[in-house]
């Protein structure tokens, strides 16, 4: 039945497995998808090989599919927690450069030339601005972000801490942990996190 079944996903290609039958198909051992991993990257820039190495959060979200336990995504949170750094006093940096950010989705490869900075990338997943045309779906629209929450204080720290390291608040989330991975500096996140609750930020303009 197993062989039946992986037979399927190959034939399926590039077309994603429904969840009922990736549950069926057996997850290779760690030991394999390492191996692959390290053979398929062999021209690596030097400093970029302990990129491959997963840490202990990445180990368990690859192991259960990014479905752990209760306990193990507790400890995880709880663990990805103490790596957040929340500067002193407001995290509201400028929305313009925000939003330069959001729309910036180079950095992180090592085909960047020297001086390359990173960008968020966040409307491939998200919808910020509504008059922004082209953004991606996969995390939930931020329009009104700030304006829903009364652009309160603490809820703009609650949204640094996510930014700089989405695991703290969700397990295995898809967001990358950009301030724990250093793929955005503290003022950077700042920004981001003006573009979403600064009141004269486009996030918060409703469409008329």
């Amino acid at each position: 039945m197993q062989r039946i079944l992986f037979a399927a996903a190959l034939l399926a290609g590039p077309v994603a497995l429904s969840p009922a039958l990736a549950q069926q198909i057996p997850a290779a051992p760690p030991s394999v998808v390492d191996r692959v991993v390290k053979e398929s990257f062999t021209k690596l820039p030097e400093g970029w090989a302990a990129r491959l190495v997963p840490d202990e959060t990445m180990q368990i979200c690859s192991v259960t599919r990014n479905q752990p336990s209760a306990r193990e995504a507790e400890a995880i949170m709880a663990r990805e927690a103490r790596t957040v750094k929340v500067p002193e006093g407001s995290v509201i940096g400028n929305w313009k450069e925000g939003e330069k950010i959001a729309q910036n989705g180079r950095g992180g490869q090592f085909s960047d030339p020297p001086g390359t900075v990173s960008g968020g990338n966040c409307y491939a997943c998200h919808q910020m601005d509504p008059r922004e045309v082209s953004y991606g779906t996969l995390g939930p629209s931020l329009v009104n972000y700030g304006a829903d929450r009364k652009f309160a204080a603490e809820d703009a720290k609650a949204a640094y801490a996510k930014v700089y390291n989405a695991q703290a608040v969700f397990a295995c989330s898809s967001m990358p942990r950009f301030g724990h991975n250093g793929v955005l500096g503290s003022e950077q996140i700042k920004d981001v996190v003006a573009y979403l609750f600064d009141p004269a930020s486009p996030v918060n303009k409703p469409l008329k």
